[in-house]
């Protein structure tokens, strides 16, 4: 399989997985940005995935299954028009006719967010929506920050070489200030002029990888002593559980 992507809008990423001659896509928020491609490069594009309601993510979802014929997997509840294969937690499932994928739920950006990990392919990846960002976590627009750091827990579980590709190019920011929040994490730093040298030629960031996040991100790593102490410091208090103090780490990054 190759991974590949399409910009849409102005930094999301509809992911695009190819093999022989088929496509799947993920999130297709722009329709005639799908449209442009197979008009370009012929293939068929057998699956659709979606990881989350938000419009820049289901926008072009019900033109481009009208257009292909295609399925569409997807948080189940009806709520989300074109989906054709509702899934739950733990649902496992085959695009491509070979590539076994298994979807977990993610909740916290919103609540009904479904991530995707398929260990078939010669590195296991995972499409993680707008819930794990590379250095990140997305904003608490439905969940909580419980809700959060049940998904950031359920992706330490995922093997450490986990390939992570988000849905959007959030990744200078948020290593600016996961920096800010871990000034001497030296791993921070290296992986910010890695991704500035990236950007500065218009390629993306991504993708990031789980061994990567546990080392920088700070909604991964609530835990550590380093993030604890900035937590309290940026709330001015004692805070009493993990919940809390990734949710201070949010609040902080809502008006960084």
């Amino acid at each position: 399989m190759k991974i590949n992507y399409l910009d849409a809008f102005s930094d999301n990423y509809i992911w695009i997985m190819e093999s022989e001659g088929k496509i799947a896509i993920v999130d297709p928020g722009d329709a005639k940005r799908i449209h442009e491609y197979i008009r370009k490069t012929g293939y068929v594009l057998t699956d659709v995935l979606i990881t989350h309601h938000h419009w820049d993510h289901t926008g072009g979802l019900e033109e481009v299954i009208e257009e292909y014929k295609c399925q569409a997997y997807g948080p189940s509840g009806g709520h989300i028009k074109g989906i054709t294969k509702p899934l739950h937690d733990n649902e496992n499932f085959t695009i491509l006719d070979r590539y076994k994928f298994r979807a977990f739920s993610a909740p916290g950006h919103t609540n009904d967010q479904l991530s995707y990990f398929c260990g078939d392919t010669d590195k296991p990846i995972l499409f993680s929506g707008d819930t794990l960002f590379y250095a990140g976590c997305g904003r608490l627009f439905e969940g909580t920050p419980e809700d959060m750091l049940f998904s950031m827990d359920r992706y330490k579980e995922l093997p450490s070489d986990t390939l992570v590709y988000c849905g959007h190019e959030y990744t200078e920011s948020n290593l600016k200030f996961a920096m800010t929040v871990e000034p001497h994490n030296e791993e921070i730093l290296k992986a910010l002029k890695e991704v500035q040298k990236s950007r500065s030629i218009n390629k993306p960031s991504l993708p990031s990888r789980i061994d990567i996040e546990l080392k920088i991100n700070p909604f991964m790593r609530c835990r550590e002593s380093s993030v604890i102490k900035a937590a309290e410091k940026y709330s001015k208090r004692k805070l009493d559980n993990t919940a809390e103090i990734l949710g201070e780490i949010r609040n902080w990054k809502d008006n960084f």
